[in-house]
C-alpha cells in the first residue's frame, strides 16, 4: 500500500426484493476490475445484519487509474443494469491517506 494511492468506498442500497440482482450486479464487476492496471484492492462486502447494503473498498495507485476504471466497459454495462435495483444514487466516497 502506498500512501499516495486513493481510496475509494462506494456503497450501494438494492431494494429489499432485488437483493440477487444486485449481487449479481456488483460481483461481476470483481474480475475484470482487479486485472484492470493501478488496482490494488477491490473488495465487494455484504452487510451481515442489512442484506441491502452492499459497499465495495477500493485502493487504487492514482487518480488516473480510477479515472480509467471508470470509462470500462464493465462499469458502464453496471450502471445501465443497476439504476432500477437500488434505492437510490451509489455513495461513492475518494479519499486520500492522511497519516
Amino acid at each position: 500500500m502506498s500512501a499516495n494511492s486513493i481510496r475509494v468506498i462506494a456503497r450501494f442500497a438494492a431494494k429489499p426484493d432485488r437483493v440477487d440482482d444486485v449481487s449479481r450486479i456488483l460481483t461481476a464487476l470483481i474480475e475484470p476490475t482487479r486485472k484492470e492496471t493501478g488496482c490494488i484492492t477491490y473488495e465487494l462486502l455484504q452487510n451481515k445484519n442489512d442484506p441491502t447494503d452492499f459497499t465495495f473498498v477500493e485502493e487504487w495507485t492514482s487518480k488516473t487509474a480510477l479515472d480509467q476504471h471508470l470509462a470500462t466497459e464493465h462499469i458502464g454495462n453496471c450502471v445501465a443494469q443497476i439504476g432500477e435495483h437500488v434505492e437510490a444514487n451509489p455513495d461513492i466516497r475518494i479519499y486520500k491517506v492522511v497519516e
